[in-house]
């Protein structure tokens, strides 16, 4: 390849990089907080139900554990939604999704392993892949946690792996 073609390559994945950067944490919060904000309203809407079927799966105290996951779900997600407590909230999802796979999707888990067209079916895997992602990169440069991060530092600006580096302006 010659220099100037890998020249503009470079240039060009540089450019994609500044738009795509900040896009990407952005567009996987609204994605999975809504999604989890709606499952959760809709948990609240519904307790009885959701008691019952955490009875069913033999999940521990399902008098509190329902309500509680619930509150997590809708709460958690709008948090996601807006970028606030991003790495505490993803973890704390992550470990519903756990349990989900444990219980209600364990069948469907376990058959998945033989990496067919089944394995995409185990509903919660990808939120697991979107929590850990969020909590290994954080919310990113659009999310409150970010304004309060720089904010924080003062007139320093907070770069996208938590490191302080001197501000622009």
């Amino acid at each position: 390849m010659n220099s100037s073609l890998h020249s503009l390559l470079l240039r060009l994945y540089r450019e994609l990089d500044v738009w795509v950067s900040p896009l990407a944490p952005l567009v996987a919060r609204i994605v999975f907080g809504q999604a989890f904000a709606i499952t959760g309203w809709g948990k609240l809407q519904n307790l009885d139900r959701v008691i019952g079927f955490f009875t069913d799966l033999g999940i521990p105290l399902p008098g509190l554990q329902a309500p509680m996951v619930a509150v997590l779900e809708f709460v958690g997600g709008l948090l996601l939604v807006f970028g606030l407590g991003t790495r505490l909230v993803a973890m704390l999802l992550l470990s519903t999704m756990i349990v989900a796979l444990a219980t209600a999707d364990r069948a469907s888990l376990l058959q998945g392993f033989v990496l067919d067209e089944s394995f995409a079916n185990v509903t919660p895997l990808p939120f697991v892949v979107a929590l850990l992602w969020l909590i290994a990169k954080g919310a990113g440069r659009v999310s409150v946690d970010r304004v309060l991060a720089n904010r924080v530092a003062g007139n320093r600006v907070v770069a996208e792996g938590g490191a302080v580096e001197p501000a622009a302006f």
